[in-house]
């Protein structure tokens, strides 16, 4: 094998292994929260339409633009004319092929027209921003989904391992109970019940299975992922934390949220392109003044008569009373070919230019009718944006006190989950004790159980509320 073989080789297998390794990599590596808002905010197929909305908008605005630039067309034709034909140099009709050709440049400009085209230009600039703030407002509610999607997989993930070390718990405490009894210590009887609470933790750990797949597949679903089966999230413990927003009052958060929400701006440049709407509507009731120039010119491509600078007498008649010739002189001519293309540009060129004012009088109420129309649309503009703000009003304050309420919820959970523990650290030692029985014992582990959940519900519950507030503050969704 040459060296240069060897080397070739070696690149193959490396490229493979490379390959194959970020094959491997991109599947089983765990995806962090900013790794799957990046994504989704990349691969949603409603921005991708957002983005093409405001690629449109930038179309319209490049329209309004060319509404100031001048008009300018250019025309050109040729002709064949074919059959009987008067031939110039012999003035006689003969069967022959005529070609002529013509060209005419034309150029308008808008002189005034009630300032439609600077409201036209200003509307289009709005539109744009409107559909900037529509996108960024979109992709605000995707990244929104994304956190609470991921939470709900962290949280089931959470409570998943909580089943499954309560399983484990159940069934040491099974195997303990039946030592018990073989030795004679404890009756049969004793088993029972915790046959029934193993039973019944075997199914809440199935739940808690189940209900983490659907969360983790319902993320790959928003995120827009094919491979189910390899996805899943960084594990990391996540606490709650201190944080200031529940500080401040729901009015300041509404201010905030007036202030920089992208849905609100969106509402507002829609107001203010239909304000505009109306005044290039309102334009048309004025005159508009235009100017025109047009230049043309014609080629003739058949033979021509040229003086040849000789003259010669020619009889015009007879005079009646002496019967004398009389003549005139007449200059000699021949056949030639046509003039030059640039000769004839010149001789048989046209220039036509002008102004032109049109009043409006009579349309058959169309402009009365078009401005009506734009009237009805600033106030339902106006109306959608005073029912947008009622409605962000409304949805702080709601989450406002749904924040408060949860992190409460939080706080007496956790000192629920702290009393039953204590609870069942009793009631085991009893139950070890023989001073107990076992329906005790399972009682009390399945109040310990149902509070060490619902602890871990509400402090997810009270994140995602939190997470909320901030959203609308304007502090970044992270964890």
């Amino acid at each position: 094998m040459t060296k240069t073989m060897r080397r070739m080789l070696l690149l193959f297998v490396t490229i493979q292994l490379l390959f194959g390794y970020s094959q491997q990599s991109e599947q089983s590596v765990p995806w962090t929260l900013e790794a799957a808002v990046e994504h989704a905010v990349k691969n949603n197929l409603q921005i991708r339409q957002a983005y093409l909305d405001v690629m449109d908008a930038e179309t319209y605005k490049s329209q309004a633009i060319g509404n100031f630039l001048p008009s300018l067309n250019l025309s050109a034709g040729h002709s064949w004319n074919v059959g009987l034909n008067r031939n110039l140099t012999t003035n006689t009709l003969e069967d022959m092929t005529n070609q002529f050709s013509n060209g005419s440049l034309d150029m308008g400009v808008n002189i005034y027209n009630g300032k439609r085209n600077v409201y036209q230009l200003l509307s289009a600039n709005l539109g744009v921003l409107a559909r900037q703030y529509q996108l960024e407002d979109m992709k605000e509610d995707v990244m929104l989904l994304v956190v609470n999607g991921y939470l709900q997989v962290l949280f089931s993930k959470e409570n998943l391992a909580v089943q499954n070390n309560q399983l484990l718990v159940a069934k040491s405490e099974l195997e303990q109970t039946q030592a018990l009894v073989n030795a004679g210590v404890l009756p049969q009887g004793e088993l029972y019940e915790l046959q029934a609470t193993l039973a019944t933790q075997e199914q809440q750990a199935v739940t808690a299975n189940n209900e983490y797949e659907m969360a983790r597949i319902s993320l790959a679903q928003l995120l827009l992922l094919k491979d189910f089966e390899n996805f899943s999230i960084a594990d990391f413990d996540y606490d709650m934390v201190a944080t200031m927003i529940l500080d401040k009052s729901p009015q300041e958060l509404f201010d905030k949220a007036v202030s920089s929400r992208n849905d609100i701006r969106f509402a507002e440049t829609n107001v203010d392109i239909a304000e505009t709407n109306l005044k290039i509507a309102k334009a048309a009731y004025q005159p508009s003044l235009s100017g025109y120039y047009s230049y043309s010119s014609r080629l003739s491509y058949a033979d021509r008569l040229v003086p040849t600078g000789a003259v010669s007498l020619v009889e015009f008649g007879t005079v009646a009373e002496t019967g004398q010739a009389v003549v005139i002189p007449q200059a000699q001519t021949e056949s030639a070919s046509h003039l030059p293309i640039g000769d004839q540009l010149r001789q048989n060129d046209g220039h036509n230019f002008g102004v032109s004012l049109r009043i409006p009088i009579l349309n058959g109420l169309t402009v009365k009718n078009n401005v009506r129309r734009n009237k009805v649309n600033v106030d339902r503009s106006s109306t959608a944006l005073t029912q947008q703000k009622q409605d962000l009003e409304r949805t702080i304050y709601q989450s406002y006190n749904d924040a408060k309420g949860v992190l409460k919820a939080y706080e007496a959970a956790q000192k629920t989950t702290q009393a039953r523990k204590e609870a069942y650290q009793y009631a085991l030692n009893r139950f070890n004790a023989g001073a107990a029985t076992s329906l005790q014992f399972s009682q009390a582990k399945q109040r310990y159980d149902s509070a060490v959940s619902a602890e871990l519900r509400a402090k997810f519950d009270a994140i995602f509320r939190i997470k909320i507030l901030e959203f609308y503050f304007g502090i970044p969704l992270t964890l």
